[in-house]
């Protein structure tokens, strides 16, 4: 205990796995401290099975659908086309036209963006996003990578899932049924 009460007060380990930290009181108890380290749910270096380059995907899209989908932008809420549509459907991913959502799971939440409460089965991949100072659920195309929007779960709308994928209305093509 000698030993280590002559260490800094304070001494951090790193391995692969585990970061922590021993912190020294003035009695020279070793009291254990782990880091906490948030890490997205789903990390891979893995490109989407759709990979295009920057100058392939600003050939394919508008400028602002290329601003959302590739660069994870946000459009301005009330300003897109899907907000308020209430046709019969399945919307589809702006940029590889791979099937999303479908009508049935719309509902208005009044966000200002189209609201869904789920998406089809394996159409969507999801990440954790850090941006700007907080923690939100990031929802992409698990086809191309495209940014949709986020995910937000327990605000408590009448839904079966209790989940409102906010999603960029640039972000998305309608096929009617």
């Amino acid at each position: 205990m000698r030993f280590l009460s002559s260490l800094l007060p304070h001494r951090a380990f790193l391995s692969s796995s585990l970061r922590c930290s021993f912190h020294f009181s003035s009695s020279t108890k070793a009291v254990f401290r782990p880091f906490v380290f948030y890490f997205p749910r789903s990390f891979s270096f893995a490109k989407p099975p759709m990979s295009l380059s920057d100058e392939e995907w600003r050939v394919k899209l508008t400028p602002q659908q290329f601003r959302v989908l590739r660069q994870k932008g946000t459009e301005s809420p009330g300003t897109g086309e899907y907000n308020k549509h209430k046709e019969k459907g399945v919307y589809l991913c702006a940029g590889c036209e791979t099937p999303l959502y479908t009508s049935e799971t719309k509902f208005d939440s009044g966000c200002g963006w189209p609201a869904f409460f789920d998406a089809i089965p394996g159409a969507l991949k999801i990440e954790e996003d850090f941006s700007f100072g907080m923690v939100r659920t990031e929802i992409m195309c698990a086809k191309c990578g495209g940014h949709l929007g986020h995910v937000f779960k327990g605000e408590g709308y009448p839904t079966p899932t209790d989940e409102r994928h906010c999603v960029n209305s640039i972000s998305l093509k309608f096929q009617p049924k």
